[in-house]
């Protein structure tokens, strides 16, 4: 995994929490998830986006991984969403969500995800511009896929809370 500040013009790069991780292989996209895990809450929300073959149920694979969760996470992209519970009694529940199939922000809010959203890590495949209303605050991570490679790059975005402190304690400034 190759970890470093995103870089572009205008962009002030010490105070800049976005970061862009390089991440060689599909294992590497699974450990970038299961390190995540390990700074997630109870409430948290993480908005993954990407064409299709970026990474995206590989990395909640990862989070489900570092959760501990009872289930095997696969992708939720026929039933929209799975519940994955943690094996221990006081571990977090991780609710997997594929939005890909959803058209508007009415069909998000009639899955009724808000209502344990305190309770739970919420992770939704391509809910760009449709998840960010489930909680105050969230992080962003956008995939993309070299052509003709394993090669795949993350740009995780904190957008509020304090999830900037918390990404600097799994990725490197």
């Amino acid at each position: 995994m190759t970890l470093g500040p995103m870089r572009g013009p205008g962009r002030a790069v010490r105070d800049d929490p976005t970061r862009s991780v390089e991440l060689p292989t599909a294992a590497d996209t699974h450990e970038l998830g299961r390190r995540l895990a390990g700074v997630l809450r109870r409430g948290d929300l993480v908005i993954l986006d990407g064409p299709l073959g970026a990474g995206k149920t590989a990395l909640v694979q990862g989070i489900g991984a570092g959760l501990d969760v009872t289930v095997p996470v696969v992708s939720p992209t026929f039933v929209i969403a799975r519940v994955h519970p943690p094996r221990q009694p006081d571990g977090i529940t991780l609710v997997h969500v594929d939005a890909y199939r959803l058209a508007s922000l009415a069909e998000v809010d009639d899955l009724d995800l808000d209502v344990d959203a305190a309770a739970v890590v919420t992770a939704v495949e391509w809910g760009a511009g449709m998840a960010e209303q489930l909680a105050d605050s969230h992080l962003s991570i956008a995939l993309a896929r070299a052509a003709d490679t394993e090669t795949r790059t993350a740009t995780l975005r904190p957008h509020g809370g304090d999830w900037a402190a918390r990404l600097a304690g799994v990725l490197p400034a």
